[in-house]
């Protein structure tokens, strides 16, 4: 099976304990059970950041969010790596992604995966055989 890409507002998603996102919670965690997932280090420092930001309703203790990212680390990993900044450049000039999801399809791509769950893109697009997929519709 091929790998799936989850991008940074599954793992938010995951945590949220606000009662209005109960599905998108409950679909994040379905996405996470999946151990055929892969993530970046981009994905994971967003999430750090987001999760444990002061002004977040639900945000989470630093010992928390640690300890989530080191379980998602059975999860294929990709490194920011020179290769994959030149991809994202080129995804960027090619689609007009913003740089930061450029990164995320080239992250998807490095690793082999056949699709990127976000709520971030459009839906049902293909980039260089990647799929792009709300998993919220």
């Amino acid at each position: 099976m091929m790998p799936h890409f989850l991008d940074t507002n599954i793992l938010l998603y995951s945590i949220s304990q606000n009662p209005a996102e109960s599905f998108k919670r409950d679909r994040a965690l379905a996405l996470l059970d999946d151990d055929s997932g892969a993530l970046s280090i981009q994905v994971l420092q967003e999430f750090y950041v987001q999760a444990t930001r002061a002004s977040r309703a639900d945000a989470v203790p630093h010992e928390l969010a640690a300890g989530l990212i080191e379980a998602w680390s059975r999860f294929r990993i990709q490194d920011m790596t020179l290769p994959i900044l030149n991809m994202a450049l080129r995804i960027r000039k090619i689609h007009g992604f913003s740089f930061w999801d450029s990164a995320i399809v080239a992250a998807a791509l490095a690793l082999g995966c056949d699709r990127v769950y976000t709520e971030d893109l459009t839906h049902g697009q293909v980039v260089d055989g990647l799929a792009i997929i709300d998993p919220f519709r």
